[in-house]
């Protein structure tokens, strides 16, 4: 089923937006990879466990809701991107026009089917674009194989997409967004766990270097003034 062809940027399930609280308590994710590897109906499935399979190409969906993560209620945003990336022509230019999407996410899921083996080679060249914005390791990327159903059509292995993880010290799932939805939200809940944990050690950094005062540089004047003290002392 295809929906009739809209101007603005839509979402097939309706997700109900959320109020975003202060710093610290908000997610930021994006979503890359080829078109067609269903990075659409990831986030939809993992937002509202519904999996809807069509979808007209996108311009670029951000997505805001409240996840229940560990206790605690996030205000987690998912940037959906358009699948423009394509090995074989500019690939830097494309690179480029996500340059603002790659900064303002702070954990990425690099998206490929394993239906498609270029969708595949496009997964290195994300990853080294969001190195070179995000030179932390830390930053947490992982490497998503889709459509882990269509075991038929299949033309990237499983041991190539964990070969290439293991090249770019990432972490490595296959999932099939149509038949798994569990699969899916444990994707999406560890990624907002590792998130909130660096967020939670930048803020415990900033807190230590204000309570713990840097040390303070010799003062010359005082130093000379004791060198003479101890001068008088042994000439007495």
């Amino acid at each position: 089923m295809r929906l009739p062809s809209m101007s603005q940027p839509f979402l097939l399930a309706p997700i109900a937006e959320c109020t975003l609280g202060p710093p610290g308590t908000q997610v930021r994710l994006a979503v890359l990879g080829a078109r067609g590897v269903g990075k659409s109906a990831m986030i939809v499935r993992f937002l509202t466990k519904r999996f809807i399979g069509d979808y007209e190409p996108n311009t670029g969906n951000l997505y805001s809701r409240l996840v229940h993560l560990e206790g605690d209620h996030v205000a987690v945003q998912i940037q959906d991107t358009p699948g423009c990336i394509q090995v074989q022509e500019d690939c830097v230019q494309v690179l480029d026009s996500l340059s603002r999407c790659v900064k303002w996410a702070e954990g990425f899921l690099l998206v490929y089917s394993i239906t498609d083996y270029s969708s595949y080679q496009s997964v290195r060249p994300l990853y080294q674009h969001i190195r070179k914005v995000h030179p932390d390791a830390r930053t947490p990327i992982i490497i998503v194989g889709n459509k882990a159903d269509l075991l038929h059509a299949r033309q990237v292995q499983a041991k190539e997409g964990l070969q290439l993880a293991n090249e770019l010290g990432s972490l490595f799932l296959e999932i099939s967004t149509s038949d798994d939805s569990q699969g899916v939200c444990d994707v999406f809940q560890y990624l907002c766990k590792e998130v909130s944990k660096l967020q939670h050690a930048s803020s415990t950094d900033r807190r230590w270097s204000s309570i713990i005062p840097r040390p303070k540089s010799p003062n010359m004047q005082d130093l000379k003034r004791r060198f003479k003290q101890a001068l008088s002392s042994k000439v007495k």
